[in-house]
């Protein structure tokens, strides 16, 4: 039998199976940013904290590394059905904490599922490899271990499915975690706590931490016991971590921001672009690091594109995400607000036209207009600054060759995407253009079973399909002899 939503929410931290408050006494506020609401408080927990949980962790793993692989497996299938049996609780938690509507959160959940099956199947596929020997009486074996303790830190736009790609595996590999989520969507994060107690994970194995920034990641990065951090988030604080880690040499992998392009050639299926157009920009209002940040339109078709894309953002249906309907709730909190008008503001003043939106929404708060803006120049600052918001900006091109230099033209690489009938034109752009992610046809393309991850200064590291264990493991190669062969 589903669980109610209020066995989810809990309002403490979990640490080697003990749900407790912060040493201090100290609490935050959690609001839904629809309401303006306060849903609850979650400790503020620091460094002491951490500190005790991952030694936790530690104590943990030493037990956990030696389970089998079959053992783990079927861990994780059970997590796999406590979350599809609870898909409504939890979507309704994501949606009150983060505002995205429920459809969202229930798609959000369901892949949170989808990835907690995945590593249960990949817990098993951690090959070796016998090598041929160049000495007659020696064998060479590589084997594949569990690293050690892992830190993970996610961020507030996808609070489920982000701690979804980094606890499966690291389960799925034998490790154990820390993990803090972010400060404006804790319940989502606190919830994989309690699925970890209902699957049976042992105590210890998956903990999670609530409370400053600095002073957990801070502990995460400097103490030798953790071996791995995970982040997904800002390039900026993606470096920051990366220079903490270096003093222990952790593994890291870094899942960071993007500045996705989205081309649309004068060959392509306009009717299918602008509903590629819509996904791809306006999914959980916008505030996604793989959305589309740029849209380039060739010359011919720009007029028709820019026309169909704002008739179709118009038709969007704005509002509280738990509500019947809503395609798009509000932006996460003022700031968020506050920086999409700056944006705008920036762009009309160096000649962008707004063709709709452009401003806040009659609902109020934190609820924004779907926006495009045409005649998009390089000058303008989302050109080069990741939105997150609902803010579709349209360049002009002439030429594929133009198109490619104007996508490429950025430190970022996460994703991006094309449409074209060309054949040939789909693979020589395919190939030229430097993101970890190519959609050709596509709005949204990512799926459990293939590796996510950027280029460039959008990350280190893959998370999903069978790459994605690989940073949870160390290789050990073993030479053995005297064999008498």
């Amino acid at each position: 039998m589903p669980a109610k939503v209020e066995n989810f929410i809990k309002q403490a931290i979990l640490i080697g199976g003990k749900w407790v408050e912060a040493d201090s006494g100290e609490t935050i506020d959690v609001i839904n940013p629809a309401t303006g609401e306060t849903i609850g408080t979650i400790p503020n927990a620091g460094r002491e904290e951490t500190r005790r949980a991952i030694e936790t962790a530690q104590n943990s793993f030493e037990t956990f590394r030696k389970t089998s692989a079959l053992e783990r497996a079927q861990l994780l299938r059970k997590m796999h059905d406590v979350i599809i049996e609870n898909q409504e609780s939890l979507a309704e938690i994501l949606s009150m904490e983060q505002g995205k509507s429920l459809v969202e959160a229930r798609g959000e959940v369901g892949m949170s599922a989808a990835y907690v099956l995945w590593y249960a199947e990949e817990a098993r596929r951690t090959y070796g490899d016998v090598v041929p020997s160049p000495w007659a009486d020696r064998k060479i074996l590589v084997t594949k271990e569990p690293l050690g303790v892992v830190a993970a830190i996610t961020p507030w736009n996808f609070p489920s499915s982000m701690l979804a790609r980094k606890i499966a595996p690291a389960i799925a590999a034998g490790c154990s975690v820390v993990v803090k989520p972010a400060t404006q969507t804790p319940y989502s994060g606190i919830a994989w706590g309690v699925i970890a107690e209902m699957a049976g994970i042992p105590s210890g194995v998956v903990n999670v931490l609530t409370g400053s920034a600095s002073q957990i990641g801070g502990e995460m990065t400097k103490n030798p016991l953790v071996r791995k951090i995970t982040f997904t988030g800002s390039t900026e604080v993606g470096k920051l971590l990366i220079k903490q880690a270096a003093g222990t040499v952790k593994k890291i992998s870094m899942e960071l921001g993007g500045n996705a392009p989205f081309i649309i050639f004068d060959d392509a299926d306009i009717e299918r672009a602008v509903e590629g157009a819509i996904a791809a920009k306006y999914r959980n209002s916008g505030q996604t690091c793989v959305c589309t940040n740029r849209f380039l339109a060739q010359s011919r078709i720009y007029n028709r594109f820019v026309d169909r894309l704002a008739e179709e953002s118009e038709k969007l249906i704005v509002g509280n995400g738990q509500e019947q309907g809503t395609q798009q709730g509000p932006l996460i909190d003022e700031n968020a607000i506050l920086s999409v008008e700056s944006m705008i503001e920036d762009a009309t003043k160096k000649g962008g036209r707004i063709v709709t939106g452009g401003k806040r929404h009659k609902l109020g708060g934190t609820f924004f207009e779907p926006t495009v803006i045409a005649n998009a120049k390089s000058n303008m600052r989302f050109t080069r600054e990741e939105i997150f918001g609902p803010i579709a900006p349209v360049y002009r091109f002439k030429s594929e060759e133009e198109a490619i230099e104007m996508a490429n033209n950025t430190e970022f690489g996460l994703a991006s995407y094309f449409y074209t009938q060309d054949l040939g034109r789909a693979f020589r752009v395919m190939q030229e253009l430097k993101y970890g992610l190519v959609g050709v046809n596509e709005g949204i393309i990512t799926t459990v079973e293939a590796p996510f991850g950027g280029l460039k200064e959008s990350g280190l590291g893959k998370e999903g399909g069978h790459q994605g264990i690989e940073d949870y493991l160390d290789t050990k190669y073993v030479c053995i002899g005297g064999l008498g062969m």
